[in-house]
């Protein structure tokens, strides 16, 4: 799986687990609450059951002049308490607040009524349950269990989705990826010996200068559209920067262009003040051979390119035809040429547009049609 298709699965599972898991702590959250509402009123209903059964038999006991006998309930504890809280049956799990019918205090629920109206000089009914509680905590780990168990399943169900989904553009990927590396592979043989004939002839003396420029020029050409297609094709991030000299950088590659500005008539007016960066020394020949590449192909004969490096910017300038102002937004983009007038694949302005986003340099252009453009590079 390579980048393009790894931060498209990752993306797609990402957006997919967030979406699928707010959706599933907001049900969570709605069903823990009702059914902690229904437990409080079920426990409320039982616990008023428990004081009208006592009631009633309070009043049995004192109509029938029997003794009363205090039940036992599973869910609660019950008190009897006289009007000066002095209490006559049961017991309490907490102190009472007798202002208050019907309260929650440290997690026990107590209910005080005054239902048995006196009889056998009992003024409160006091019904005391910690029951509640444990419920609703069984219901917390229920819930828990099932959101654990869903989250799971969600995760598999989004892995196996990401994988369907973004199979046919996995597929794709690897088929453009082959097809780079095996034109890149193809392109470096006949590049290879291009240049080593060049230097061979070079060397001798003897040649038709004319001829041997062609190739030379073609060369570099050949060389250009190699570099540019393996660096699209592989990882280059693992190169390491270094501290360079780019003013110098800058010089190597006019020289190294100089036969095609001769071929083309196109004048350079250099002005190179020193220039020290952190960047990787082939990410800095990249940077420029694009910019200084695309201002040749872009000039016009007889045109003059101007070139300058400060202390921490890289200025180039032409006099070629210009960018309209409606596509200066799309240039960057991979595979887009602003216009037809000279060939190209439509990476190079992408290229240095990703070697600036990961040294976090800086990009400013200024282009009129058929006048020119100037590229402003900030470090």
């Amino acid at each position: 799986m390579n980048k393009i298709t790894k931060k498209s699965f990752y993306s797609f599972l990402a957006l997919y687990l967030i979406s699928s898991f707010i959706f599933l702590s907001l049900a969570a959250y709605w069903f823990f609450n009702s059914q902690v509402a229904m437990e409080k009123s079920n426990n409320f209903y039982k616990m008023n059951n428990i004081a009208d059964m006592v009631s009633a038999d309070i009043i049995h006991a004192h109509m029938k002049h029997e003794k009363l006998k205090l039940k036992k309930f599973d869910y609660a504890t019950v008190a009897l308490v006289t009007k000066k809280h002095r209490l006559l049956y049961g017991w309490l799990l907490q102190d009472v607040d007798y202002t208050q019918e019907f309260y929650m205090r440290a997690g026990i629920f107590t209910l005080i009524t005054k239902r048995a109206a006196g009889h056998l000089g009992i003024e409160y009914i006091i019904v005391q349950s910690g029951k509640c509680i444990d419920n609703i905590q069984k219901i917390k780990n229920k819930i828990a269990y099932a959101v654990i168990i869903t989250a799971f399943l969600i995760i598999l169900i989004a892995i196996f989705l990401s994988y369907i989904f973004l199979k046919p553009l996995k597929d794709k990927m690897n088929e453009i990826e082959e097809f780079v590396k095996d034109t890149t592979h193809e392109l470096n043989t006949p590049i290879t010996a291009l240049m080593m004939s060049t230097s061979r002839l070079k060397n001798k003396k003897s040649y038709d200068e004319k001829i041997l420029q062609n190739i030379s020029i073609s060369t570099k050409q050949l060389y250009d559209i190699y570099a540019s297609l393996s660096y699209l094709s592989f990882d280059n991030k693992s190169e390491k920067s270094s501290f360079v000299a780019f003013h110098h950088t800058v010089k190597e590659d006019l020289s190294y262009f100089r036969e095609l500005l001769e071929k083309k008539q196109i004048t350079i007016h250099e002005k190179l003040e020193e220039c020290y960066i952190t960047i990787a020394p082939t990410k800095a020949k990249m940077l420029i051979n694009n910019l200084l590449s695309n201002a040749i192909k872009y000039s016009k004969p007889n045109s003059t390119i101007y070139v300058t490096t400060t202390k921490n910017t890289l200025i180039v300038e032409d006099e070629g035809i210009g960018i309209g102002t409606e596509k200066l937004d799309k240039i960057f983009s991979r595979f887009v040429r602003a216009n037809s007038y000279a060939g190209g694949f439509g990476v190079g302005l992408n290229i240095v547009e990703s070697i600036l986003k990961e040294y976090n340099f800086k990009i400013n252009i200024q282009s009129k049609e058929n006048v020119g453009t100037k590229i402003i590079i900030t470090f």
